[in-house]
């Protein structure tokens, strides 16, 4: 047995237990596999142990490892975007987590290969009372919702949030809270969202009880990374 398949066993029993709580079906959850400064060989291997999800922030280290894995490996960009990598991002991604302006909703759309499925888009929030962090106010969020709809070649699924760090389990649990508040908003007022990506190694529990459906989940299943 890998390091890889013993650690995703302790991760579902967590995901497991946690769903429990809440009442919910453990499978409604989906383990997005954090790869970032990670070898090619430790994804060959937990694609061998059955992820097919993969998150990558940094845009050349994915493109390198896209172009080497199976087929049939699902790739979600999790990084910040900058607009002059939005065309790699565009024709190379099936996921995007970090939407937060028009502009790059615009590119995307526009820089999507027509022979290509539509990029599904989640929005990322800002956490309350930090105006300096990447995100998406409550305010401006149904105008960039309605932009996504309408544009060709995307997807809106859901939305994506990071709490602040340093956060009591309280606070942490009262952002998640908030996310699923907005993306059930999001469904009343006629949007198709099924999608809440929240929730990483430390906080994956309170995550799962209020509601995400997508954990990102790095060194807990990989190990350290190498920043060399």
């Amino acid at each position: 047995m890998t390091q890889i398949t013993e650690q995703l066993g302790r991760l579902q029993q967590r995901i497991n237990s946690a769903a429990k709580a809440a009442g919910r079906d453990p499978n409604s959850v989906r383990i997005l596999a954090v790869s970032k400064r990670q070898p090619i060989e430790a994804l060959a291997a937990a694609h061998a142990a059955g992820l097919r999800h993969f998150g990558e922030n940094y845009l050349q280290e994915a493109l390198d490892k896209i172009t080497v894995m199976d087929h049939d490996t699902v790739w979600h960009f999790i990084g910040p975007i900058q607009s002059n990598k939005t065309r790699s991002i565009a024709a190379h991604f099936d996921w995007v987590h970090t939407v937060t302006s028009p502009r790059i909703v615009e590119r995307l759309s526009a820089q999507r290969p027509g022979d290509r499925a539509a990029l599904q888009v989640c929005i990322q929030l800002q956490p309350q009372n930090a105006d300096n962090r990447n995100g998406v106010t409550e305010d401006d969020l149904p105008g960039l919702a309605a932009m996504i709809t309408a544009a060709p070649q995307l997807q809106l699924r859901g939305l994506m949030t990071i709490p602040l760090p340093d956060r009591g389990v309280a606070e942490t649990r009262r952002e998640f809270a908030r996310a699923r508040r907005l993306l059930d908003e999001l469904g009343l007022a006629g949007y198709a969202v099924d999608t809440l990506s929240m929730g990483m190694s430390a906080d994956l529990e309170a995550a799962i009880i209020e509601g995400s459906t997508c954990i990102r989940i790095g060194t807990d299943l990989f190990g350290s990374r190498d920043y060399g």
